[in-house]
């Protein structure tokens, strides 16, 4: 089996985490893991996108290559459209709704929801709200990649424990933040 996902966002908004996540519970797997990041004109607010590429066999290159993609992972909408030139026919699209303008001639928001929803294979949702209203602002992230999980091959459980093995350190609270984070944008997906 092999997963190949675009991680996008905007910098600031846990793409990095997600990859971490990801990569962690893949190498628990025994799975082979590549990985490259762009990280955009700054660490805060600038576009970062990661290509991520996991498989049970050996994988040859660390980049996605154009219509080859079973996902785009997405924080901001307007990140998920820059990398639909990757998506394969037959991958999805998980993204957040909120977005994040940091530039002025940011597109109408509607009209990138519109490009979004033409995709077969979406989910797009409010995740800033949803981890406003479980209390854990800064797991929005874990919000998205909750989501993502059925259509990435990975069972909940694997990922609430690589959640746990990252987490910890920073206290039972993080922990339990993200496991909640987790388990409302599992409902979702």
């Amino acid at each position: 089996m092999k997963k190949d996902i675009i991680l996008a966002g905007v910098g600031g908004q846990g793409i990095l985490t997600i990859a971490t996540i990801l990569g962690h519970a893949a190498i628990s797997r025994g799975w082979q893991l590549k990985q490259a990041e762009v990280h955009g004109m700054s660490q805060r607010g600038g576009d970062v996108q990661s290509h991520l590429r996991l498989s049970d066999k050996e994988i040859h290159s660390d980049l996605i290559t154009m219509g080859d993609a079973d996902m785009i992972l997405s924080v901001e909408p307007m990140e998920a459209l820059r990398y639909l030139p990757y998506l394969s026919k037959e991958g999805w699209i998980i993204t957040n709704s909120n977005p994040f303008v940091n530039i002025p001639n940011y597109p109408d928001v509607e009209d990138v929801y519109a490009e979004i929803r033409k995709i077969k294979n979406h989910k797009l949702f409010d995740a800033d709200a949803i981890a406003k209203e479980i209390k854990a602002n800064r797991s929005m992230n874990v919000v998205v990649l909750g989501a993502a999980i059925k259509h990435l091959g990975f069972s909940k459980e694997e990922i609430e424990d690589t959640i746990k093995a990252i987490f910890t350190p920073r206290g039972e609270a993080i922990v339990e933040q993200n496991i909640t984070a987790l388990n409302t944008g599992y409902e979702l997906g």
